[in-house]
């Protein structure tokens, strides 16, 4: 079986798959395959997100390249990830909407210069399904985090208040 043919056999599959675990199981298998006897691997890492059709939660799963998946609330991959990670294991609540897209853009602002122009984003929600954020959505996100951080960094500054 070709790499095309697993490929139509993957998409078939994701259409088809009622729970986004069944998603990534079909993903990690078709990993599986690729690594056998003269098949070049697909050696690529994803985050596959989506919400449980039956208890509605939403849900992230990673796959990588050994054929492996685990489940997250948060994470990243590529470059400076496991920085990415490990900042926002360290400041995540439980929290949603848009408090959540803050923590995310200013784990980003870490790694990357700031501006809309270096981060993309993508939200998911029950009601709007995937929506990739606009630049100018991302640009007031690191505006109002920057203000933020000036506000703090001034608060640090200023000389006691004296009694």
């Amino acid at each position: 079986m070709g790499i095309e043919t697993s490929v139509n056999i993957f998409l078939l599959n994701c259409r088809s798959a009622k729970k986004i675990v069944n998603l990534d199981i079909t993903l990690c298998l078709l990993q599986k395959h690729t690594q056998s006897g003269g098949v070049r691997p697909f050696g690529l890492s994803t985050l596959i997100v989506g919400f449980d059709p039956y208890t509605n939660v939403p849900s992230l799963y990673q796959t990588d390249p050994s054929e492996t998946f685990s489940a997250w609330k948060a994470n990243a991959t590529r470059r400076n990830s496991n920085f990415i990670r490990e900042f926002v294991e360290k400041n995540y609540k439980e929290t949603s909407g848009q408090k959540t897209v803050k923590l995310v853009v200013c784990a980003l602002l870490e790694v990357v210069e700031s501006g809309g122009k270096n981060i993309d984003v993508a939200v998911m929600s029950k009601e709007h399904g995937l929506r990739q954020m606009d630049e100018d959505e991302i640009d007031a996100l690191v505006a109002e985090i920057e203000a933020e951080k000036a506000s703090v960094e001034a608060a640090k500054m200023a000389p006691p208040k004296e009694k």
